[in-house]
């Protein structure tokens, strides 16, 4: 029996009359329901106290550029992590600040993203399509978003350039109707494979195939953002004007040159508290990644405190942390104010709202939405966290010129992962990288994209 022809526990309209009663006897209710038909409950239920409290003021801070913005597209991951190369470069070359090309490493990711999908559908010829695996694989195969050993992924097969040689796009600003395009053609590609497959043409020639269709995703993408420099000249004024030039550099050969991060110096640290996901294991997501033959996504997931105490550490040595969190809860985006106490909803609502972390992430009310960057911290008199700055990729309109502010608590209950130098993780955490890393599916929290 369906249950919309089961008549247990239907809505009567004597339940209905009860619920108006208690509704109507309670007056809290109805100030509620004459403020909030009135103005947007955020700013009804906004915590003055907390408003206050919340000042652009840290004890420890990282010396970085401005703020810089990803416009109307999912690039977060990708501006925090060349946000965390900018004053590495700046040294090298002398100069106050400078910023990467967002759209190089776009385009790159893009492409990669195209050739994981294809692959993907491939090694899953025999899996239906109505099946769980491959409605997650055709939901979206080229989104905006990304994790950070993907990011290592792109730096390390195609380098960084600044951000003149390969400037912005209307679509790498504002990705939405490139994506549905590509999208609609991986998606069309897919469908093409699986016929083919199930008609009995050898995979041979949908190996083939697959060349064809990539050469098509190249085209589209250098149609929205131009195609990707293989070399160029790269001349500069130094803060003290004295003139340089780099003729005929490569894009990988300016990594090497100008940054020369070390992506083996460095470690992602997971919260995950479910059930499922035991603590101090090594964990990676299965179908997750951009480049095929690349690093996998890595994590070990940690306690609170051993993944705090790493980011303070790493701050306090005047580098700054690349981190992902979920960034809509208890948010305001004109203070800037990330804030487990911003907003006072139980009063407006007369009830509890009760789920734990690990509820949360159980229930699909919570995953890991948006990367940005630490950039400070704030300690108190026992050394211990009080609130965080951040390192946002939003442009310079609100909070502190486009820099955010994150409560303790905040970061307790929606912070998810943190990128730090394995020398400040003791010893007995890092050697769980030793070991094979346990799969999680591809529709697990953990597997969301920041």
């Amino acid at each position: 029996m369906t249950l919309q022809s089961h008549e247990r526990g239907a809505l009567s309209s004597d339940t209905i009359a009860r619920y108006r009663t208690a509704f109507n006897s309670h007056g809290p209710n109805i100030i509620a329901l004459n403020a909030v038909t009135k103005t947007a409950v955020t700013s009804v239920a906004m915590n003055r106290k907390s408003v206050v409290r919340d000042t652009h003021t840290y004890s420890h801070l990282v010396k970085v550029g401005p703020s810089t913005s990803q416009e109307k597209s999912g690039r977060c991951w990708l501006f925090a992590a060349l946000n965390t190369f900018r004053p590495i470069a700046a040294k090298q070359l002398g100069l106050e600040d400078i910023e990467f090309s967002q759209a190089f490493l776009f385009f790159y990711d893009k492409l990669e993203k195209a050739n994981f999908f294809l692959e993907a559908i491939l090694s899953t010829m025999d899996e239906p399509t109505d099946g769980r695996l491959i409605s997650t694989l055709v939901q979206s195969p080229v989104q905006d978003g990304g994790q950070w050993d993907m990011f290592v992924n792109l730096v390390e097969k195609y380098g960084v350039v600044p951000k003149s040689i390969m400037p912005e796009t209307e679509s790498s600003g504002n990705s939405g109707r490139m994506n549905e395009r590509i999208t609609l053609k991986l998606r069309e590609y897919a469908a093409q494979l699986r016929q083919s497959y199930s008609d009995g043409i050898a995979m041979e020639t949908l190996i083939a195939r697959k060349d064809e269709m990539l050469s098509e995703i190249y085209k589209m993408l250098s149609i929205h953002l131009g195609e990707p420099p293989r070399e160029f000249l790269w001349q500069w004024r130094d803060k003290d004007n004295k003139f340089h030039r780099d003729e005929c550099i490569t894009p990988k050969e300016f990594f090497d040159k100008y940054v020369a991060f070390d992506f083996n110096s460095v470690v992602c640290l997971i919260h995950c508290p479910m059930a499922s996901t035991p603590f101090n294991q090594l964990y990676t997501v299965d179908y997750l990644g951009n480049v095929v033959g690349g690093h996998g996504v890595r994590y070990i997931n940690v306690e609170m405190d051993i993944l705090k105490a790493a980011a303070v550490a790493q701050i306090k040595d005047e580098k700054s942390v690349w981190f992902g969190c979920d960034v809509g809860k208890c948010f305001d985006r004109d203070l800037g104010v990330m804030d487990t106490e911003l907003f006072d909803f139980e009063s407006i609502y007369s009830t509890h709202f009760g789920l734990s972390k690990a509820q949360r992430l159980d229930y699909g009310s919570s995953q890991m939405t948006h990367a940005m960057v630490f950039t400070g911290v704030d300690l108190d008199e026992h050394d211990r966290p009080r609130k965080w700055r951040v390192e946002n990729s939003w442009g310079d309109k609100g909070g502190d010129k486009g820099f955010m502010l994150m409560t303790d608590a905040w970061f307790d209950e929606y912070n998810y992962e943190v990128v730090v130098d394995k020398k400040y993780v003791p010893a007995e955490i890092l050697s769980i990288l030793n070991n094979e890393p346990i799969s999680l599916p591809p529709w697990h929290p953990m597997g969301s994209l920041a």
